[in-house]
């Protein structure tokens, strides 16, 4: 029996149900598998008291310290979240907060490995906490990771250092993988495990009438992403702008919603392009159905969950060269890798709407990627770090 502890600051909960969706369908097909039993630390920063009663902390306070999600079993403790630090001390906080809870958790459950979701804080607490259980420790980088967080000098020195330390690393594409090696880490020790999708949600339907349900019977582009300035939305909004009849539907929400709306009510198309705020995954499997194109504008990614979402969906994408794009977009059936101009963004679109490729054809294109592939990769590595540690 492999027993997995997985730590993820980026994990859903009652108040965030869509927040690393994508780790939780990664941690229950792992926990599916023989001879694997996984436990998840789902860990809160939280400022102190009274500052944890404010309206963007007090859901997360209020929070159980376990409970059942969908299956697995999850503890989500507390660390403190110290308001202008910047994220510096994120990690030792949060190593300080789990170790007495891990103590504790490790008579129950005896943990052969540490699995870190996110780079950071979640790898550097991982490698301390690993040397105080005296298990391995396997940190995954995912994107905004290594490609935002290393923009600060204190925090990039730890997300290095954890990388080195750790026993094994893993990337979600190849080009992330050059990236953490270009910072220094060590490429003997780091291995690309892409990400899954879920074929039975994610699948061709009637376009029509899916289109139906969200009162749109004209050409349809979609996009799924948090409305921050990473994902480039304004790009795309400008770029659906220039083609005349085009819909296009953003599934997302963040603090740039109150600026992209002016934004389209400045180009004058608020009659075709609607922002429809965060969507459960249900209806975002039901958006990606019913669009003709699936375009997203990010100036950076590892490799995106809804590429792959929307190629099972059938629907081909329009994406800028970054991070795994180029892993997913293989053929012409899988869309267009594109500049990242409004220009060059609205001529992927265009190109796609007037030749468009067969639906079963973009589908078998994101057929590997399975979350059982995945799961599969997961354990096997996972496994070879206790192996190699304990030589068992």
């Amino acid at each position: 029996m492999l027993r997995i502890l997985v730590l993820s600051t980026l994990f859903p909960d009652a108040s965030r149900p869509n927040f690393g969706i994508f780790v939780e369908r990664q941690t229950r097909a792992l926990a599916a598998r023989d001879g694997v039993e996984v436990q998840v630390v789902a860990p809160r920063g939280v400022p102190p008291f009274p500052l944890d009663r404010h309206p963007r902390y007090a859901a997360l306070a209020a929070l159980p310290l376990r409970e059942d999600w969908h299956g697995l079993p999850v503890h989500r403790p507390r660390f403190l979240n110290l308001p202008g630090t910047g994220g510096r001390l994120h990690a030792g906080m949060l190593s300080r907060a789990l170790r007495p809870m891990l103590a504790d958790l490790r008579r129950s459950f005896p943990f052969d490995v540490i699995s870190a979701e996110f780079f950071f804080p979640d790898g550097p607490a991982a490698v301390a906490l690993g040397g105080t259980f005296d298990v391995p420790v396997s940190i995954k980088a995912r994107g905004s990771d290594i490609h935002q967080w290393t923009r600060r000098p204190a925090i990039a020195r730890q997300i290095v250092r954890a990388g080195r330390q750790a026993d094994g690393l893993l990337s979600v594409s190849l080009a992330l993988r050059d990236d953490m090696i270009a910072l220094g880490m060590p490429g003997d020790r780091t291995r690309c495990i892409v990400t899954g999708v879920d074929l039975t949600r994610f699948a061709p339907r009637d376009r029509a009438a899916a289109k139906q349900r969200f009162g749109v019977d004209a050409p349809l582009v979609a996009s799924v992403g948090a409305l921050i300035p990473l994902k480039g939305h304004d790009l795309l909004i400008d770029a659906v702008a220039r083609l005349p009849g085009v819909h296009l539907a953003i599934a997302g929400h963040g603090p740039e919603a109150a600026r992209l709306a002016a934004r389209i009510e400045a180009q004058g198309c608020s009659d075709r392009i609607r922002l429809l705020g965060a969507l459960p995954p249900e209806q975002v499997a039901d958006l990606l159905a019913a669009a003709d194109v699936m375009a997203l504008a990010s100036a950076s990614e590892g490799l995106a969950n809804v590429w792959l979402e929307a190629l099972a969906s059938g629907t081909p994408v329009v994406i800028p060269d970054v991070g795994g794009a180029r892993q997913v977009v293989t053929s012409p059936a899988a869309g267009r890798i594109v500049d990242r101009t409004p220009e060059t963004i609205a001529a992927g679109i265009a190109d796609l709407l007037a030749a468009p490729p067969a639906s079963a054809a973009v589908r078998r294109l994101a057929e590997p990627f399975t979350w059982a592939a995945n799961s599969e990769r997961l354990h096997r590595h996972l496994a070879r770090l206790v192996t190699a540690r304990h030589g068992t």
